[in-house]
């Protein structure tokens, strides 16, 4: 006979969430979730009962934390603490692992708050919060406790962090990471090869087999400046400094031309970049702006145009497509782009200011380009 629980009910706060949809990836830092309550409950038991050097036989035989629903709003996983009532199971073990639920919170809003973390959690037990909340992007959260007016415990990626360098024993923390950058080595041998990040560091990664015939083409290309997109997880030191990649889930090799490829190698740029005097820099922010507003806006199957900076400190894109020379200056700073197109056999020209936050401007410059390459505009 089993007991079933009702033990919490965390809150996801993110765009991801709105549809009342928890992406897969979430379900990992779930499961994760259920080894750390298992294993805060023993530690509660044995504060209790310091005479004892392990929690006895039976606690937790048959426990098991269990998704039993997911509630409206932001996506609302229903977590139920099911028990089978076997004949080890101590009666008394229901009370420890509600104990570990409030040292779990607890914990987090201590980090929120920038309190004492190891009042609540020992040292070892933080290094599970280096799995738990791994998933979460920038802007988004797990409150374990929503029903809370000011003490919501907030795992974000920033009290992520704090949790697990709180542990003394954690030299090294893991983040999920999407990297471009080259191959100049690759080891078939050991299974591993190095990635060149832009603008970063040389990182060891290792081989899955479904991976090796892209990290070839990558290897056998490098000379000629081919690059990867990947996406796994990285080590970092405490000083967030990648050190090294743990494992690859996505590779893939990158268009020459990938545009955010060009971005990111654009942040290397410092003032002076031009001639030693001349040339702004362009901000880092405003290259990621735009980046992404590439990947929101601009058709996969379009052909992606050069990408150059200014003097200004801005980018300059440029297309030469059926007799047609293109060119965008984007301002970083105004979101705007100054559109010239110009016929060579004729010296037809075409000029239009477009605000580049506006997707029916995007818009009208895929098809400007897709009319220009032979499509349908």
């Amino acid at each position: 006979m089993s007991q079933v629980i009702d033990f919490l009910t965390p809150r996801m706060v993110g765009a991801r969430f709105a549809e009342h949809a928890i992406p897969l990836e979430l379900l990992k830092d779930l499961a994760v979730l259920e080894e750390m309550i298992i294993e805060v409950a023993k530690w509660c038991y044995l504060q209790d009962h310091p005479e004892r050097k392990r929690s006895p036989k039976g606690f937790t035989d048959g426990v098991a934390l269990k998704l039993s629903g997911v509630g409206e709003g932001s996506a609302v996983p229903h977590l139920s603490l099911v028990v089978e009532q076997t004949q080890l199971f101590p009666p008394q073990a229901q009370t420890y692992f509600e104990q570990a639920r409030t040292h779990l919170i607890d914990a987090i809003n201590a980090a929120e708050h920038d309190e004492p973390i190891t009042q609540h959690l020992p040292d070892s037990l933080l290094a599970y919060f280096d799995r738990f909340g791994r998933s979460l992007r920038d802007g988004e959260a797990i409150e374990l406790a929503p029903q809370s007016i000011d003490r919501k415990a907030r795992l974000t990626k920033a009290t992520r962090r704090k949790l697990v360098l709180a542990s003394s024993q954690v030299q090294e923390l893991t983040e999920e990471v999407t990297l471009r950058g080259s191959i100049p080595e690759a080891d078939q041998g050991k299974m591993t090869f190095e990635l060149q990040v832009i603008n970063g560091p040389r990182v060891v990664a290792p081989i899955a087999g479904q991976h090796l015939p892209t990290v070839m083409d990558a290897f056998n290309g490098y000379k000629q400046g081919a690059r990867v997109l990947l996406q796994g997880i990285g080590r970092y030191n405490r000083y967030d400094r990648l050190q090294s990649l743990e494992t690859i889930e996505h590779l893939s090799l990158l268009d020459v031309n990938d545009i955010a490829a060009r971005l990111e190698e654009l942040k290397s740029l410092r003032h002076g970049w031009l001639d030693g005097k001349k040339g702004f820099a362009p901000d880092k922010a405003g290259l990621d702006w735009l980046a992404e507003a590439f990947q929101r806006n601009y058709p996969d199957e379009l052909t992606p145009p050069y990408l150059y900076p200014t003097a200004e400190g801005g980018v300059q894109a440029e297309w030469s497509v059926n007799g047609w020379e293109i060119s965008l200056e984007i301002d970083l700073d105004q979101h705007q782009g100054q559109w010239h197109a110009l016929e060579m056999a004729n010296d037809q020209e075409q000029e239009k200011t477009l605000n580049l936050n506006e997707p029916s401007d995007w818009q009208w410059l895929a098809a400007e380009i897709t009319g220009r390459t032979g499509g349908e505009a």
